[in-house]
């Protein structure tokens, strides 16, 4: 099993570059760069690689709707030459707040898109002249749009790697089972092992009964918190103002993945509830509401032991690489905590 580490939105390059490099030579297989709405996650990668010498670099996630295919192909095809191979290609369609609100461009057609733009990056890294004809994308532009002075092109630089991993960020069972089929990779959030099964299981099954011969076994992620402490009820509500947010704040009523996913756990009752107080302006209720059961079936936070017993849940589950989000005060406690956790899941 690969271990991870999700980075934080917030800090500097050069302060993060140094713990990075400290990661690495305790044995952590991979870090992930997120891009929400904050610094954009390439520069920061781009940076990390001449930092490092060994794990994997991954975006965690580009988002579908701000960059064309192609271009989205042409960084993945750069972050993995100056990484010597090492990137990972996270994509995933975040969410309308993010991509109407702040990039001000349509949410439409999530799962058809990822497919298309799929398609064209491993077009582009095999360097052949694009040509993509798809319902969301024509490449290049057909008579009757633009100039008429489109012709297919292909990359002027030879890839490192003519496959370079995807990972897909999926929730819903269409987006889902079109990830198991098509991606290297798979990135759910708030993976609860116990009724992952139950709420997906359907869907990864049919993804992978249509899964090409020439693509190696889904890798599946899971990205808990993780605490080691003998005082596991001190550091759970931690983890509640972010999950609260996701559940409540990530969406209307009746349009948030995430409230749909911990309402498809068994927890409807304390999913509507968390919504209901979280768009009403009382967030500090909301994160109370949190249900303490569900914290610590997505987390993995408790004494040594306990964690490991978690480990071996995310395991039997299907989980291949844990992307962790590990709490701690400082750089120095992250790095020790990491390097723990990798001896602890071997």
């Amino acid at each position: 099993m690969r271990v991870g580490m999700f980075l934080n939105y917030a800090g500097g390059f050069r302060e993060v570059a140094d713990e990075v490099a400290e990661l690495e030579a305790s044995g952590v297989d991979l870090v992930a760069v997120p891009e929400a709405y904050s610094f954009d996650a390439v520069s920061q990668l781009g940076f990390l690689a001449a930092r490092t010498s060994r794990m994997t670099l991954m975006s965690g996630i580009l988002q579908l709707y701000t960059r064309t295919p192609t271009l989205t192909a042409m960084t993945a095809a750069g972050l993995d030459y100056v990484s010597d191979g090492r990137f990972e290609l996270g994509v995933g369609a975040s969410g309308p707040q993010v991509v109407e609100g702040f990039h001000g461009v349509p949410y439409d057609a999530p799962v058809g898109r990822i497919r298309e733009l799929v398609d064209v990056c491993r077009q582009v890294w095999r360097r052949e002249p694009v040509v993509h004809e798809g319902r969301h994308y024509r490449i290049p532009l057909p008579a009757g749009q633009g100039t008429g002075l489109g012709k297919p092109l292909k990359l002027i630089n030879h890839p490192v790697r003519e496959r370079i991993p995807i990972t897909v960020a999926a929730l819903g069972p269409k987006s889902v089972e079109q990830t198991a089929e098509i991606a290297d990779g798979w990135l759910p959030m708030f993976f609860h092992p116990e009724r992952a099964a139950a709420v997906w299981g359907d869907a990864l099954a049919a993804g992978a009964a249509k899964r090409q011969a020439d693509l190696a076994p889904l890798d599946i992620f899971a990205s808990p918190a993780l605490a080691i402490t003998d005082r596991p009820e001190a550091v759970l509500p931690l983890v509640k103002p972010q999950l609260a947010l996701y559940v409540g704040g990530m969406g209307a009523r009746g349009k948030n993945f995430y409230n749909d996913l911990i309402a498809s756990y068994g927890f409807e009752a304390e999913a509507a509830l968390v919504q209901d107080l979280y768009l009403d302006g009382r967030r500090d209720e909301a994160i109370a509401a949190m249900p303490d059961e569900l914290v610590r079936a997505i987390s993995l936070i408790g004494p040594a032991s306990y964690v490991a017993e978690r480990v071996a849940a995310f395991r039997e589950a299907g989980v291949t690489t844990l992307a962790v989000a590990p709490l701690a005060r400082d750089s120095a406690e992250r790095v020790a905590l990491m390097s723990g956790f990798r001896r602890l899941v071997g």
